[in-house]
């Protein structure tokens, strides 16, 4: 069967040849423009990502140190390092009758606690054992002395709880000890769980405000060792480590000794504590 439309002239068959060609140019140039942008974009975020792991390890090699990490870290002595003013020869930080850190009476009975500011059960322990400890204190005959560690560090998601809190503490016992007592309790009282970042600076320095801690020592919280990158007390709490280690043959809180000798009743249970100590009182 035949078709009744007039077959096209040779001209518009080679103007359409013409269209044809034009059009097929025309999406070729679209994909070539299309396949541009994208490679371009690809770039762009390869680049991008680039820039930002970079800038992510430079703030990491340039943020403020905090925990001491120097070669000697298992090895620094108390000796080695600049404690604070009210702390002993043996790392402890003495508090007496009026609850004034480094001011205690000879011939007490004298209660050592080794803590980390992280620890769970120190937290158990302080909320069972921290009032009976003070009514003991001020009572007076008995000195409680608190020896700082930093063992938990790696507990805190990398954010350094247990050295950041307990250069807070110490720093205080350096500066304004009769704050002391008081500071460390809060801490306790307010404590993070294990494995979370713990207290921000800035919540440690409002705990300490709330203290009573005057402005100008919290804000040494956050200061640095001279010439250095970790915070001032730093060495310090990682020789009071290595002391505990040296002396017990382990690292462990809550450690608790009456007089030298290792309490060894129920430090979670109200009052055997405060019975092993009045007996000690004689």
């Amino acid at each position: 069967m035949s078709s009744n439309s007039p077959r096209p002239s040779k001209a518009e068959r080679r103007d359409q040849a013409r269209e044809q060609a034009r059009q097929m140019r025309e999406a070729q140039r679209k994909r070539e423009q299309r396949n541009k942008f994208i490679a371009i974009g690809a770039v762009v975020v390869a680049v991008l990502a680039l820039v930002g792991v970079g800038g992510w390890l430079w703030m990491q090699s340039n943020q403020p140190g905090i925990a001491y990490t120097a070669d000697d870290a298992d090895t620094i002595t108390l000796a080695d390092t600049t404690a604070p003013a009210s702390a002993g020869e043996n790392g402890g930080i003495p508090v007496g009758q009026d609850g004034v850190a480094g001011e205690a009476e000879d011939g007490n009975v004298v209660v050592s606690v080794y803590t980390d500011f992280m620890c769970p059960y120190c937290g158990q322990f302080e909320q069972v054992n921290g009032p009976e400890l003070e009514a003991l204190r001020e009572e007076g005959g008995v000195t409680v002395e608190y020896h700082l560690l930093s063992f938990l560090d790696s507990q805190s998601r990398g954010a350094e709880y247990s050295t950041r809190a307990g250069n807070a503490a110490a720093v205080v016992a350096d500066q304004a000890p009769e704050q002391f007592a008081d500071f460390f309790a809060a801490l306790f009282a307010d404590q993070p769980d294990e494995g979370s970042k713990g207290l921000s600076d800035a919540e440690i320095a409002q705990l300490a405000r709330d203290a009573g801690v005057p402005d100008d020592v919290v804000d040494q919280f956050t200061a640095t060792a001279d010439g250095q990158d970790w915070r001032t007390f730093a060495p310090w709490l990682q020789a009071n480590v290595n002391q505990m280690r040296e002396d017990m043959g382990q690292v462990g809180t809550p450690y608790v000794m009456i007089d030298g000798e290792q309490f060894q009743g129920d430090l979670y249970t109200a009052g055997a504590l405060t019975q092993a100590v009045e007996a000690a009182k004689g």
